[in-house]
């Protein structure tokens, strides 16, 4: 196991990821039976917004049938279930934490989505990935653990065809964090840096994408942080008897931290869409 991986590993949203199905029993879903990706939905998405994001990106890319997609920093697979089930589409998604890409893979067959969704445990900088393999390119919540974007990008951007675009969310400085408000960012999301607003459309030029689109989105994702954590809350007895007191304060403390972190102002969500030049 590397170091990044137990760093990452660290990160309280990861702890015992295995919860989901958890979830699903308690909804009298056998271990090993089949699954509809309704059923996952609440559970699978470790981003912003669930799969509205998913629609918009399934637009903005115009993903449909027979298009390869790539997700990069893929979690437990909830994305790439829905962007195939939704688009039809071919899905190869690269997840470096072991317990989340076995996870993954248990959940993409029991939906029945093993024959459109590729799932690769590794790191994105070293899998291989086909030279231009792929006409669109997607990310939920991955660039914050990198602090090399331009590399990053350099080599998503030589996997992705002529005129593929690339679909990116993620956090950005949007005001002069503290250094106590790094730490948080460090422990709880395992944050290694955070470019301001600007600073992300130059790396994305600098790699060599064209008609980069930068999309501030905190005043949609601070309402959604703050909904999360109200409903969470609300929800603690029951979630207690499904999940034990060390997985619910676990995630107490994650979805507290990152409203207090919005709250402040200080941190913000992005939006970026680019394409390859051809």
């Amino acid at each position: 196991m590397t170091d990044d991986v137990r760093a990452i590993k660290s990160v309280k949203l990861y702890f015992q990821v295995e919860r989901i199905f958890n979830e699903l029993r308690a909804r009298g879903i056998a271990d090993n039976s089949p699954i509809r990706i309704e059923d996952l939905v609440p559970f699978d998405q470790y981003h912003y917004l669930g799969t509205e994001t998913i629609d918009e990106a399934i637009r903005a890319l115009g993903i449909g049938p027979e298009r390869d997609v790539l997700d990069i920093g893929a979690g437990i697979g909830g994305p790439a279930r829905d962007l195939a089930a939704r688009a039809g589409c071919r899905v190869t998604a690269v997840e470096l934490q072991p317990a989340l890409h076995k996870t993954a893979v248990s959940l993409t067959k029991r939906c029945g989505l093993a024959r459109l969704i590729r799932h690769v445990n590794g790191d994105v900088m070293t899998v291989p990935l086909a030279p231009q393999g792929f006409d669109s390119i997607v990310s939920w919540l991955l660039f914050l653990h990198i602090p090399e974007r331009v590399p990053l990008l350099t080599r998503v951007r030589a996997a992705l065809k002529p005129g593929g675009k690339v679909y990116v969310e993620d956090f950005f400085e949007r005001g002069p964090l503290t250094e106590a408000e790094w730490n948080d960012l460090r422990v709880q999301v395992y944050a290694q840096a955070l470019p301001r607003l600007k600073e992300w459309g130059g790396h994305f030029r600098d790699a060599g994408f064209v008609d980069v689109e930068i999309i501030d989105m905190t005043d949609r994702w601070h309402p959604f942080v703050i909904e999360r954590m109200k409903a969470f809350r609300d929800a603690r007895p029951r979630n207690i008897a499904v999940h034990g007191k060390a997985v619910v304060d676990n995630l107490d403390e994650f979805y507290t931290t990152i409203e207090r972190l919005f709250a402040s102002g200080h941190l913000g969500g992005i939006r970026v869409i680019a394409r390859n030049p051809g």
